[in-house]
């Protein structure tokens, strides 16, 4: 049972450093971080767009199988 609480403690101590920090690091996206993310989304868009044009070209022939 003392490992129980002494566990239980630790992690409301670390849980509350966790907290504590997020705190102060909250608003801080760097311009890579954005960028990296409009390259993710663009390309997403950009193979479900390649996707769309494919069916809509080979409709025809694929509605045979």
């Amino acid at each position: 049972m003392k490992t129980y609480i002494r566990l239980t403690t630790a992690l409301r101590a670390h849980w509350a450093e966790i907290e504590k920090r997020a705190s102060e690091d909250r608003g801080d996206i760097s311009i890579t971080t954005v960028i990296i993310w409009v390259a993710a989304v663009a390309g997403a868009l950009l193979i479900a767009g390649s996707i769309g044009v494919l069916i809509t070209k080979y409709n025809g022939k694929l509605s045979g199988i």
